[in-house]
Parts: C-alpha cells; structure tokens; sequence
C-alpha cells in the first residue's frame, strides 16, 4: 500500500503543535490570569486610509501602557484599563501594531496584523506598432503598477468583447503589489482597426470587501500586407513640353487597400493620380504635363506605401523641347523697295532650312534678305525643322507668304509735265500712269476748276491755260503730277490762275503757283507772310506749309499781285493707342467702344459688324467730346470681327477690331437644383451644378459645418447643406444645394419577450424594427395554424395571448421601401406539461394537424385575397381577419425554423415573387 501523502504529515504535524500550545496557554492562564487585548487583531485597510485600534486589559490597576507602531497617529482616547488610536495615512503593505500595559511587575502585551490594499486605478496597456504586418506576432502587454495585494488580482487581455487571455496571481505573498500580463498574438487581416485593452479584478470579497475592477483605454491595431513586388508603371518614352501623356501605376495584393498611399513624380514634380480600388488591387492614373525645366532624361517614378513600408518603381522618360518652327517676314505686306528680312528659327538643338537652304548649325537661324520689288508679289516661303530625340528624328513645317505692294507710278514719257499750244486749235492731252493694281489718273486744276478730258481732242482756249494736277490713284496710294498748259496770251491775274485759297494734300508734291495769264507766261514769287525768303519749286506738302502767302505775276506786260491762302488737309489714319485691334465687353459693364481718328478734316467713323452673329451690327462707339446726350448703353453685343472705315473727303482708312463679349457667373434652378437626392450605395459623385457665363466659370461646391469624407460610395452621412461657388474673372455667384441621402431597408433588431420559450397558455411579443428612408412598410408571414395574432398600429409588434401549439414555429419580419426588401426569421417554441398528451395521440393528433393545415392553407389562398375571412376552429374558436391586404405568404412558408428558445433566423431575404399575409386572430 502506498504511504500517507505529505499534505497529511503536515496537517498531523501542525495539530500536534497546536494541542501543545494550548496546553502551554493552559499552564499560563493557570498562573497569570491577567492578559493585554489589541481589536482589531487583523484588518485590511486601503492604502492610505485610517483605522481606530483599542487596547484594553483586565489588570485592575495597570502602572501604564501603550500602542507601539510605526504608523502616524492622529487622536488618542484613554481610561484606566484601555486607550483607543486613531491611525492614518496607512501605506505600507503590512505592520504588526503591539499593545502592552504593565501590570504587577510583569509586562502584558497583544499583536495585530495590519494589511493595505489598492485599487486598480491605473491599467495600462503598452501602445500597439502604429502598423502590423500580416502574419506577423506582436506582443500585448498589461501593467497595473501599486493594485495589490498581488494574490488578490485577476488581468485578462481582451479584443473586443472576447477575451484572448487570463491570468490569477493567487498564491502571491501578501506584500506584493502590482502586476504584469504579457501575450504574444499573430496579426491576421480580422485585426485590422480591432481595438485591445486589459481589465483588471482585484477580489477582496474573502475578506468582506467588494469586487473592484477597471479596464485600461483601448488601443486600436491597425495590420496591412504589402507584397514584395515593386507597382508595374505604364508611361509613354517621349514626352513634348507643354504636351500631356496618360501615366498609370498598378499593384495587386494590398490590405486594406484603401489605406495605401501612391506617389507619382515626374522629375521633381509631383502628380494628382486619381486612384482606383477593386478589392484588394489598386490603379493609379494621372496626366504628366512636361515643362521646359524638366527637358532631358526623367525619372518617372510610382511609389506606394502602406503600414510604413514601399515599394516603387521607376522608368525613364525624355523630355523635349520642340517649338513649332518660327518664319517670320520684317514686313508681310512690303512697300515696293522695302528690304525684307525673312527668318526661319526653331528651338535650341533644332536645325532648320530655309527654302532649301539649310542652317549652319543645329539651333542657328537661317536668314535670307531681299529687297521687295513687284516680281516678288505672292512669293511663298518654307521652313522645315528636324530634331533628333532619344534616336527618334521628328519634323516640324512652316510656311509664310510675301504680299508685295506699290504705289501708282506718272513716268514723263507717258505724261509730259508741259503743253504749250496756241489758242484755238484742237489738241490731245495723254497722262497715263502704271502701278499695282492699275491705278486710274485724273487730271484736274489744283483749286478744283478745269478738268482735263484726257485722250480726247478738243479746242483749246484762252480758259484752258495754267497747271494741272494729274493724280493717279489705287488702293496702295496715289502719284500726283503738275501738268502746264500753255496759251499764249496777255498777262493778267485773276482767281482762276491764282486763286484766293489753294488747298493741298500732305504727302503730295505741289508747288506754289500763281498762274498769270498772258504770253509769253509771267514770272510769279510767292512769300509767306513775315518771311523774305521766295517759295519757289515743287514742295512735298507737310501741315506746316499752311499759311498765308503773297504771290506776284511779272512779265514785260505789267504785274499783278495778290494774296493766297494755303491749307493742308490729310486722309484718316489709326492710331492702337486710340482705336485698338482688340476690345472687350462685359455684360452690365456699360462700356462703349472708343475710336478716334485723325484727319482734316474730321473725319466720320462707323464699325460695322463682318460675318457671324454680328454681322451688319454696328458698334456703339464712344462720342470723341462727352456731351449732354450721352448714347445709349447696350444690354447685348454680337462678339465678332467689325470693321471700322474713317472716312473724309480725302480718302478712308479700314481697322479690323475684334469684339470679345464676356459676362459673370450665373447659376439657377435649371443649372443647380437646390435639393438633390443621392441613393446610399451609390457611386460618389459631384453635386450636379453648372453655370453660365463667359469665360467658363469654375463650380465648387463644399459641404457647410464639417467637410464631407472622400468615399467611393454614397454613405448617409453625405446628406446636408451644400454651398456651389460659380467664379470667372468677371465676378462669383453662389448657389445652396440641399443633398437628401436614401437608402434601402435593413431589420435592424427582430426580438422576441420573453426572451426564452413560452409555454402552452402564456404570452408573448414579438417586435421588428427596421432602419430605411423612406421609412419602412412592416409585415409579418407566421407558422401554419397560428391563431388570436394581435399587431400594433404600424405592424412594428406581433403579439400572442395564450399560446398554443400552433403558435410555435418560425416567424418572418420583412421591411419594404421603394429602394428594397429585407427580412428577418425567428423561432418560437411552445412546450409546457401536456406534451405527454401528445405523444400518447399521436395517430389523432396528426389527423388534426393534416386537417388544420388543409383548412388553413385553402383560407390563405381563397378568401385571404380578397382581404378577409372568418375562419372557425373547434380548437380555438377563434376569428381570422386578414390585415394589411398584403398577400398569401403569412402560412406558406411553413415552420421551418429549428427547436428551442427564440432567437433571430438571419437576415435572408424572402423568396422572389412571394407573397407575405399578415393575420390577426380575435375570438368570436
């Protein structure tokens, strides 16, 4: 046989030793009956509490006594045979109070225990990695400094609700404090964003205190899985500046992909990628816009980073400089015997020709000089550039046209400047001019009196004599030629020869002349006024020779005398400064167009509009001086190209002006409805808001209170009040759009009370509530047979008073809106004392129950249709009132829900095509 175990030597052992110390207890009470009580002899104090000790003795007359301890004492009560302290401030974990007195020479003395406790006021659980790898441990970590005693303490790690560990420290010595838990947990996908905390339990229930406890704040894990393969970057080789070209970075295999960060760089600048997710893939695309100071070989790079790790990729892309090839022309339009410089340029390392004729060097010019002469009218110009990149050679061309333009020409030989004819026979006058286009030449008399008929006989008379002025004229200019007709016959000055006033033309030659009649012609010397110097030969008129002028005739005849008013007059002519190329009008600005044109005189000034919508529309134009009428300001203007003609009695100028018309923002209901409605679910997308205005105003909209979260999907907390802000250069208008969120219902909570099984004759509730906008319609589908089913007002609650046995079985809550249908199931059992009843009648009670079916099922798709029905029961005599008109799916879908207590069935949907009855059963 075995022997005794250690644990009954040593329970043998300790009651020997109590038997002896009480029989020593014995012997000294036996001859000292005198003794020393310390109450309480044990406590257990929270730390830093207080606690009144009493020391008492049966001495009769003790000589003194006392409370010896290390602790601080606050208030001491004595008599003749005890004293009572108070201690405070109690810290340390344990000390052993002594209560003595002196009695008969003899010293009588009582211990006590004294124990303190601390709460768990501070749990604290070590921070979690800010990221945590898939499949990787990591370590969680309680602390809970000064709780104690030890032995009393309990800590648990919790995820959520579920605890992962738990750890007694019983068995402890007294004086320890404090504790530490420490577990190692692999990190799985679940743990993303789990939240982790510690609870510690310090039980003094064993020595009549309470249960305390305290939890530490949770700490969120955040876990991720990168894999080890670098993004695959798709981007073009070749990239022109100013060009754009479509960049895409791709990655498969990141958790939560959601939480990824992409970078896309082209060089040092950094792209806006638009990122796409499809479970756990991600693509990223975005447009590269290439700038002159990032020409040459670039380092496109895709970086993504998730839970502090990345991976990237990178591939080379050229950028290059390549400007459409330059041809310029000093002077498109050339005056004849103007030198025009043609140019053929093209970027730095491009290399040009010109007509041919190639550059010296790549990035050189090619240059060519000329100077214009008729033949060069329409002479056409090519230039070509060619630039080697990364091996490839791309081309550029451009072309330009000379216009080669010439005034009217008067040569000598086809018109003589002089004639001298006697009077009275017939002559022929000729002047015949060339010029491009062909110019057409009128002679006439400078003070505007004969005119010459050329190339046509005629007599000549003592009135055709003097000087003409023969003008040939095209639209690029005009020559002007004095031609003398002579007719012998006796001096004299009259206003047809020198007239009173003479008016020239600046830009023309003309000569000073007062023409004397008489033969042989007479000397005449003209003087300004205040001068002495005589006005002699053909002059190219300036304004400056306007003036008065002393003109003298002489010959061997006799002299004549007289004054001669000169005055200058000058054809229209532009100015950008006053008339501008280019003009703009802003709707509501009230501006009007400003051209002024000089000229002599005045000339007048009309802009009217040259093809599309303003053609044949004149510009209102700003009056040159403000007077009291002020014109009208228009409401509209036709943008387009207008012609603006000045003219005088000296020839008209033409300006091509081109109209631009712009206006504000403005936005409506037609633009921005004010209220919107989103589907919860939904693809994200912007508030539908435009506006007009010229340029294209620029719509933002942004969410009032707090900024609306970038989703992929409509969520509920995107509805609120939004503010849509239209901007051009020309003004703001703003616009509030209401956003109303739907979404589809959801049962929400499908709860039986009681909560457990009901038994046969007891009652019972059962209450749906569903979460949908627009708010849900509830009906219910219950078992087969199920009688007296009362539901509330808004089919929220079904209720059953004295349930039987058909009442048991499984009930069906569906929520519908216009967005979706969504049901619950739930399962209740009715058993009570009879059940053996039914066991012993099992024949009769399935022909019942065959009956009752076939009653039922012929009520539900009969009568039920039509909206009521009575229905009498021999069990039950009950009355069956069909609610909600809903269709025939109370008692179709039978009992199929499993046996026991009641609880919810899952949230599947009912079948499609369905139909759901809804009956209340009332006694008759």
């Amino acid at each position: 046989m075995p022997g005794p175990s250690p644990g009954l030597h040593r329970a043998l052992l300790g009651l020997w030793a109590a038997l002896g110390l009480g029989l020593f207890g014995l012997s000294v009470v036996a001859q000292e009956p005198f003794w020393a009580d310390l109450q309480p002899r044990v406590a257990l104090v929270e730390r830093g509490g207080s606690l009144w000790l009493n020391c008492s003795t049966n001495c009769p007359r003790p000589e003194r006594g006392g409370l010896e301890t290390s602790l601080r004492r606050n208030g001491t009560q004595r008599g003749l045979r005890w004293l009572a302290r108070q201690l405070v401030d109690i810290r340390e974990p344990e000390t052993q109070p002594v209560c003595f007195f002196r009695c008969a020479r003899r010293t009588l003395q009582a211990r006590g225990l004294i124990r303190t406790f601390q709460r768990p006021d501070r749990v604290e659980l070590v921070p979690l990695p800010a990221w945590q790898p898939v499949g990787e441990n990591f370590t969680l970590s309680c602390r809970v400094p000064g709780a104690g005693p030890r032995g009393s303490l309990t800590l648990t790690l919790l995820r959520g609700a579920r605890e992962l560990i738990r750890r007694s420290f019983s068995g402890e010595p007294p004086r320890a404090r404090g504790a530490v838990l420490t577990a190692t947990v692999l990190a799985r996908r679940e743990d993303h964003r789990a939240n982790f905390s510690c609870r510690a339990e310090l039980d003094l229930r064993p020595h009549g205190l309470g249960l305390f406890e305290n939890s530490s704040a949770p700490r969120e894990l955040r876990t991720f899985a990168l894999p080890p393969e670098p993004p695959r970057l798709a981007a073009p080789r070749l990239l022109e500046v100013g060009s754009e070209g479509p960049v895409s970075c791709a990655m498969d295999g990141l958790f939560p992909a959601s939480e990824a960060e992409v970078y896309l760089a082209l060089g040092d600048q950094r792209l806006s990628p638009v990122v796409t997710l499809e479970g756990d893939a991600l693509m990223a695309t975005a447009t590269a816009t290439a700038s002159a100071e990032q020409e040459g070989a670039r380092q496109l790079v895709c970086n993504v980073t998730l839970g502090g790790e990345s991976r990237e990729t990178q591939e080379n892309v050229t950028v290059y400089s390549f400007p459409e090839p330059l041809l310029t022309l000093s002077e498109p339009n050339a005056p004849e015997g103007k030198m025009v410089t043609v140019t053929c340029a093209a970027g730095a390392r491009a290399l040009v020709t010109l007509d041919g004729i190639p550059a010296a060097v790549p990035g050189q010019s090619a240059q060519l000089q000329l100077n214009a002469t008729e033949k060069d009218d329409r002479r056409g110009f090519f230039c070509n550039a060619t630039l080697e990149v990364d091996g490839e050679t791309l081309r550029k061309n451009e072309s330009a046209e000379l216009r080669v333009l010439y005034a009217p020409r008067l040569d000598d030989s086809d018109c003589p400047r002089s004639w001298t004819w006697p009077e009275g026979p017939e002559q022929t006058l000729r002047c015949e001019a060339r010029g491009n286009p062909e110019p057409s030449v009128h002679c006439a008399r400078p003070d505007g009196g004969a005119v010459l008929a050329l190339g046509l006989l005629g007599p000549v008379t003592r009135v055709l004599a003097g000087t003409y002025r023969c003008t040939a004229t095209n639209v690029q200019g005009q020559a002007v030629k004095d031609v003398t007709l002579t007719v012998e016959y006796a001096p004299a000055l009259d206003s047809v020869g020198c007239p009173e006033r003479i008016t020239w033309l600046e830009g023309t030659e003309a000569s000073l002349s007062c023409v004397a009649h008489g033969v042989p012609p007479p000397n005449v010397n003209c003087v300004r006024s205040g001068e002495a110097r005589v006005v002699e030969g053909m002059l190219r008129v300036v304004r400056e020779h306007a003036g008065t002028y002393r003109c003298e005739a002489t010959n061997a005849r006799g002299s004549a005398a007289k004054n001669v008013a000169v005055t200058v007059e000058y054809g229209p002519s532009f100015e950008e400064v006053s008339c501008p190329s280019n003009w703009t009008w802003v709707e509501g600005s009230g501006q009007l167009f400003s051209c002024e044109v000089d000229g002599k005189p005045e000339p007048s000034v009309e802009c009217v509009g040259s093809g599309g919508t303003s053609e044949g529309v004149l510009l209102p134009l700003a009056p040159p001086d403000p007077g009291p009428r002020a014109p009208q300001i228009p409401r509209e203007l036709a943008p387009g190209t207008y012609i603006c003609n000045a003219t005088n009695q000296h020839g008209s100028m033409v300006k091509m002006v081109t109209v631009s018309a712009e206006s504000p923002p403005q936005m409506d209901e037609s633009t921005c409805p004010s209220h919107q409605t989103w589907l919860e679910g939904a693809d994200a997308a912007a508030l539908a808001c435009s506006a007009r205005g010229r340029p294209s105003p620029q719509v933002r909209c942004s969410r009032e209170g707090a900024p609306r979260p970038q989703r992929l999907r409509v969520s509920r907390q995107d509805a609120g009040i939004y503010r849509c802000l239209a901007t051009n250069a020309h003004g703001t208008d703003a616009r509030i759009v209401t956003v109303g969120v739907e979404y589809r219902p959801v049962v929400a909570e499908l709860a039986a009370s009681p909560p457990g099984g009901v038994r046969p004759g007891g009652n019972f509730t059962l209450t749906c509530r569903a979460e949908a906008w627009p708010p849900a319609q509830i009906s219910w589908r219950a078992p087969p047979g199920a009688l007296n089913i009362g539901l509330s007002s808004n089919n929220s609650t079904l209720s059953v008073a004295g349930a039987m046995g058909s009442h048991g079985g499984e009930y069906e809550c569906a929520a519908t809106n216009a967005h979706g249908r969504h049901t619950r199931r739930i399962t209740v059992r009715v058993a009570g004392p009879w059940l053996w009843v039914a066991v012993s009648g099992a024949a009769g009670g399935a022909a019942l129950l065959a009956a009752g079916a076939g009653l039922a099922f012929y009520v539900q798709s009969t009568a039920c249709k039509k909206g009521e029905y009575n229905v009498q029961e021999a069990e039950s005599s009950g009355e069956a009132v069909c609610l909600n008109g809903a269709g025939a799916g109370a008692g179709a879908g039978g009992g199929g829900g499993a046996e026991g207590a009641t609880e919810a069935a899952g949230t599947a949907e009912a079948p499609a095509g369905g139909e759901v009855f809804a009956i209340q059963l009332t006694s008759a």
